[in-house]
């Protein structure tokens, strides 16, 4: 019972800290390309209205670098001290992308303060937007290592395990699992598409208070047109995801689908609700859409959850959570593509109030997915840690007092997170974009 009670507390511990850490992540990988974006689009166009966004942009970013920092740093230390039997096992095999996270992160820190402190001092601006590209890469690359990590504890492959020893190790194959491509590649996309959300969000927010100027104008334009890109390309990457679940991890896809019995012919089931028979209602059925989902044909075997021993289900509310996820993805793609259509179509109606409040929304609706995404993607891993290999249980510490690092960690998180509000909001409201352009006598 006292083990019980330390795996249940290390994963709340665990929970939390990626809970919180995800969001100032996904800034980290977005937010660079949406500067570069700015200020290339800005240098093109000879535009200061855009070169100034990418200008604050950066300021902001190094707020978020540095609460990502501290949340990151507190993963990895947890990773060693709540979870000593896994990292014992998997440490092994899976070592190399967590030390090339590390060189990644390194590339980036260095070359985001070199492009800090180096604005205006380039004859030739372009060369100032170069110093940008290592710190998109080294971003880029950071959330690459550490997914091929989570991908790997998925899809754990490169060694061979014979009476609780490892042998045959292959890290290269470890890396390159069977989950990397479609986690990897969704990853990205979500934080590329979540980044330019939460930036739009701010210049909707700035325009539905009553600023006119170009400067939000642009900023709302570049970014939905970004978040159009990058949400259509995260939904093509999620049907890529739906394959893979099929065909490596059925028993997560059956979980999600409340897919009981294998058959062909399966409808997708979204929402409702499960009975005690086990019978689902109330929910909305998209013929074949889950026969499609797993291999693009009507006729196509789903194999159902009732496979898999019970104590190696996922828990049913996975459902919810991937309904959840992909509802909201639908909204925003809608939102960001009715944007686009108004602007060629129906210019008038682009800053209408109810525009301009469902914009101003985006950014949390499209961390809330984020977030869902990231809880049905480790709960519908369970009960694994290492889907095959080792228990969630059995991995965790048996040391007491996690439950008072749990309080302490929340302690810090809330005070981290109402710091880096505190911060920004003075950043910009003391120094508004209006008042730099008044400078600049735009």
């Amino acid at each position: 019972m006292f083990e019980n009670n330390m795996a249940m507390y290390s994963r709340y511990l665990t929970e939390l800290t990626l809970a919180f850490h995800i969001i100032f992540a996904t800034i980290g990988v977005g937010v660079p390309m949406m500067i570069a974006l700015a200020q290339w689009i800005g240098l093109k166009k000879k535009d200061p209205h855009l070169l100034l966004l990418a200008r604050r942009w950066a300021r902001g970013f190094v707020i978020t670098v540095a609460v990502g920092v501290v949340t990151g740093t507190a993963i990895g230390l947890q990773l060693s001290l709540l979870w000593p039997n896994f990292m014992e096992l998997a440490g092994q095999v899976i070592s190399l992308p967590l030390f090339m996270e590390t060189f990644a992160f390194f590339i980036e820190a260095i070359f985001l303060g070199i492009y800090l402190y180096t604005w205006d001092r380039f004859k030739n601006p372009y060369r100032h937007l170069l110093l940008l590209i290592p710190v998109v890469i080294g971003s880029s690359m950071s959330a690459v290592f550490i997914t091929i990590v989570n991908a790997f504890m998925n899809a754990p492959q490169g060694f061979e395990l014979t009476n609780g020893v490892i042998t045959a190790i292959d890290p290269l194959k470890a890396m390159f699992n069977p989950a990397t491509p479609t986690k990897v590649a969704h990853v990205l996309s979500s934080a590329y598409m979540t980044s330019a959300f939460i930036l739009a969000s701010i210049a909707a927010f700035r325009i539905l208070r009553g600023s006119k100027h170009a400067y939000h104008k642009k900023a709302l334009h570049l970014t939905l047109g970004a978040a159009f890109i990058f949400s259509i390309t995260t939904a093509l990457i999620g049907d890529f995801s739906g394959k893979y679940l099929a065909e490596y991890q059925p028993e997560k896809l059956a979980a999600a689908e409340w897919h009981f019995e294998t058959d062909t012919e399966v409808p997708l089931v979204l929402f409702g609700y499960l009975n005690d028979d086990k019978v689902v209602k109330n929910a909305i059925s998209i013929p074949y859409g889950l026969s499609i989902l797993s291999n693009n044909l009507p006729s196509t075997e789903v194999i159902g959850l009732n496979e898999f021993p019970v104590d190696e289900q996922p828990p049913l509310y996975i459902h919810y959570l991937f309904d959840l996820m992909v509802t909201i993805g639908m909204g925003l793609t809608f939102l960001s593509t009715l944007y686009l259509v108004l602007v060629k179509w129906k210019q008038q109606w682009i800053y209408k109030k109810w525009l301009m409040i469902t914009t101003s929304l985006s950014g949390i609706a499209a961390v809330l997915a984020i977030e869902l995404g990231w809880i049905f993607a480790e709960v519908g891993r369970q009960p694994w840690i290492l889907r095959g290999y080792m228990k969630t249980i059995d991995g965790a510490t048996a040391s007491p007092h996690v439950d008072v690092l749990l309080v302490v960690f929340a302690v810090l998180y809330l005070a981290l997170g109402i710091g880096s509000i505190i911060v920004l909001r003075k950043m910009f409201k003391q120094n508004t974009a209006e008042t730099e352009l008044k400078e600049l006598g735009l």
